[in-house]
């Protein structure tokens, strides 16, 4: 009998070989199979015929096949093939499409799906290129017991697998709707191999159907279902799965916050001399944002209970501040504090800003100076063995520095307060790392980013701590004058950088690499992504089939040369600064920053710039957080095209810091694409923090919403963190009062297979996300 927990091996069709291929791609179990949802249908009950469709949008189409050939070009292989419907043809082209000789027979029938392009050709009007296929069962086939699954339905259509099957065919979308089905008929004859999830009451207050009527309903969807709700997942039986993974997330997280609130932590004093500590420190106007999170986070400290909370604010709002008075109150009552960043531009900014905030302060408690460490992995081994002594022989109070921290020779004499910066930039089990050090029975934590986070992602990356914001910026900061240009009016942003330092200002101007000839370079954060490639080469090799057809002889080959023709060089770092510093900026005083400089040169030309022995900084991203110089007063990004929103928002936040206006020039390069320009008009069009974070979030999703894969973000089999929030938003409610008071009316057995599902599910998908 199968079960959900059955190995995927012992599934009918599928056998040993085919599991190996599955199991790479996580595929183990018939449970990890069934929820490989389908991730579109082709409506083949009622599909639109040929004359009623329009160029220019996506289509479903079944057709005979009418006939093919491959036509041999200089620069590549085309494949095309006419398919009809009566008297209305489409003609189809496949790139490269060898592969197709002998796979179709005149007389077939096919499904094709892709997108519909007007044609000049004689044989018909419309034509795809690279449509995706299926070669229809024929009547009397052996395969004929599977028609019904073909045509005459919607038919779902599912994402590769890999692998081949034990003849070496490929696990197509027709093998896959064959094998779900025979999953489905064989478990719904003994529904106990697909125990129940959500308990009975819960499931009728949310209107949602059962686990084996919601995963029939997805995969073969009933005719009469709208297509516009199961393009976009919004079926009842979408809702169902969605919801069921989005609330054991959410239950895991509910369970770990109050986990938490039950250990035991250092409820920290806030007296006369505590308060004496933070007035040194104090700005002399703190914003109304800076008081009322200041007192959050106060009072988490206050209790007994370690505090876990979110600091989130924008660009120059004032978080380190805040960071810097929590931690006065955790060295007030006798304990160390330690600050983690997340590179050593960002240590040392935070090193030197300790050393001049708390220059002049002297501790109520002790009558001595606050003494700071900073402790990275560019200092000698002799560096770094007096840093750790001091921090283990409790000689220091607030000790700073980059992952180095955490390395287990790092020991702690009392360590009451972690402070985290920049938190996304290193992987969740690193915070828990320094919170477990030797010497540390859980400290309070404070996550600290100034990259605004959506309240989908905060929901899920850090659902198990408070959140503050920051959402105001102190006084004096002036709004930041944002413009697009492109780089044929490079010698008018030239000219108008000189007259800012000639009118005593500084200015950066950043590329995205460091050398034009490398391609291994840490700063290099390409924003264009696979789809936008493809069909970069897509439109590419169609001009090239055009030219090798229109153009004859040696002209052929000269069009079909220039088409492929490399891409003009990106503009970087030190080729820039060479010839910025000969040429149009020449007599200003130039310096170079980027990240192959080691940690003492990156310090020595930050210092510079800071006492304004530099007039214009070139540089990559590395100057994107941490940097605070508030002379400068002009950004120019370089290849703005190529950045993501986060990184242009961060870049920008480096000016407007002082009281002169600044601006924001964003030069971009050749061609924009449609998402580029999206982004560029945002920038443009609004300093919000949040609101530039939601655009960048739908663009990249949550896995890339950082640049860089989370450590820790949850990978979701069913649920999408931007089309379903309102699904997450129901999920943390309903998590939270199974958590606090159940529904009476649910049994005993119900609420035990809850937390043992959430065991299993939680130890093997959100890993990462446990502490």
């Amino acid at each position: 009998m199968l079960e959900l927990s059955t190995p995927i091996k012992f599934v009918k069709r599928v056998g040993e070989r085919v599991a190996e291929a599955l199991a790479k791609r996580g595929v183990e179990t018939v449970e990890d199979l069934l929820y490989h949802l389908p991730f579109r249908y082709e409506d083949r009950l009622n599909p639109l015929p040929i004359s009623a469709l329009k160029a220019g949008t996506m289509a479903s189409i079944i057709g005979e096949v009418r006939g093919s050939v491959l036509l041999r070009t200089r620069s590549m292989p085309l494949f095309e093939m006419t398919v009809g419907q009566g008297f209305d043809t489409v003609k189809c082209i496949w790139f490269h499409g060898s592969y197709l000789k002998d796979k179709f027979r005149t007389g077939q029938m096919v499904a094709l799906y892709g997108k519909l392009e007007a044609s000049r050709s004689s044989t018909g009007k419309f034509k795809m290129i690279q449509p995706q296929f299926e070669i229809l069962p024929e009547a009397g086939s052996p395969e004929a017991e599977f028609v019904m699954l073909e045509v005459g339905r919607i038919v779902p259509v599912y994402e590769f697998l890999g692998g081949t099957t034990a003849w070496g065919a490929k696990l197509t979308s027709r093998w896959l709707r064959r094998v779900v089905w025979g999953l489905l008929e064989e478990l719904a004859a003994d529904e106990t191999g697909v125990p129940e999830m959500l308990p009975r009451a819960l499931r009728e207050r949310l209107r949602l159907p059962g686990r084996l009527e919601a995963l029939r309903a997805v995969h073969f969807p009933e005719a009469g279902t709208p297509m516009t709700e199961l393009m976009s997942a919004a079926t009842p039986g979408h809702k169902r799965l969605i919801f069921e993974e989005l609330f054991y997330l959410e239950l895991g997280l509910e369970l770990k916050r109050r986990r938490m609130r039950e250990r035991e932590g250092t409820a920290f004093a806030t007296n006369v001399k505590v308060r004496e500590a933070i007035k040194q420190v104090l700005p002399f106007h703190p914003t109304e944002a800076q008081k009322r999170v200041l007192g959050e986070i106060v009072a988490d400290m206050r209790r007994p209970q370690p505090m876990r909370r979110l600091l989130q604010g924008d660009v120059g709002s004032g978080k380190t501040i805040v960071a810097m008075q929590a931690a006065l109150v955790a060295i007030e009552n006798g304990y160390q504090a330690a600050l983690m960043a997340p590179t050593e531009i960002l240590a040392t900014q935070h090193y030197l800003s300790a050393r001049k905030l708390l220059g002049d302060a002297v501790s109520p408690r002790t009558g001595k100076q606050y003494r700071v460490t900073l402790l990275t992995g560019s200092l000698d081994d002799a560096g770094k063995r007096e840093a750790r002594g001091r921090i283990y022989r409790g000689e220091t109070e607030l000790a700073i520095g980059t992952h180095a921290l955490i390395e287990e020779k790092v020991d702690f004499d009392n360590l009451g307060l972690v402070i985290v910066d920049e938190q996304h930039r290193f992987g969740v089990q690193q915070r828990f790392k320094l919170m477990k050090k030797p010497g540390a029975l859980d400290p309070d934590v404070l996550v600290m980013t100034a990259t605004p986070i959506p309240r989908t992602l905060a929901l899920t990356l850090y659902g198990d701590l408070d959140a503050s914001v920051i959402d105001e910026l102190p006084p004096g900061r002036t709004p930041i004058i944002t413009r697009r240009t492109t780089e044929e009016r490079a010698e008018d942003v030239w000219g108008f950088v000189r007259k800012q330092v000639e009118a005593g200002r500084q200015a950066y101007i950043v590329y995205p690499v460091i050398e034009g000839t490398k391609d291994d370079q840490p700063e290099l954060d390409f924003a264009r992504d696979d789809a936008e490639i493809a069909e970069a080469e897509a439109k590419v090799a169609t001009r090239d089939a055009k030219a090798t057809k229109s153009v004859k002889g040696k002209g052929k080959a000269a069009k079909t040369e220039k088409l492929f023709a490399p891409k003009k060089a990106l503009r970087a770092a030190t080729d820039m600064y060479e010839e910025l510093r000969t040429g149009a900026l020449a007599g200003l005083r130039l310096g170079l920053l980027h990240g192959r400089l080691s940690a003492d040169d990156k310090e020595v030309v930050m210092r510079r710039f800071q006492r304004g022995d530099i007039d214009v900084l070139i540089a990559t991203t590395v100057i994107e957080v941490g940097v605070d110089v508030p002379n400068a007063s002009v950004m120019v990004i370089e290849h703005a095209e190529r950045f993501g929103l986060a990184q242009m928002h961060q870049l920008r936040g480096r000016v407007g810091r002082g009281s002169a206006k600044s601006y924001c020039i964003l030069m971009t390069a050749g061609k924009v694409s449609e998402q580029a320009e999206a982004r560029l008009d945002a920038m443009v069009r609004t300093q919000n923090g949040f609101e530039l974070a939601e655009l960048d979030l739908q663009q990249r999703g949550p896995g890339e919403f950082f640049g860089t894969r989370q450590a820790g973000m949850p990978e979701f089999r069913v649920a999408n963190l931007m089309r379903d929030r309102a699904v997450l938003e129901l999920a943390k409610i309903e998590a939270a009062r199974f958590v606090q008071q159940p529904d009476p009316a649910m049994s005993r057995d119900e609420l035990d297979a809850v937390w043992a599902r959430l065991k299993q599910q939680w130890q093997r998908r959100y890993g990462l996300v446990e502490a």
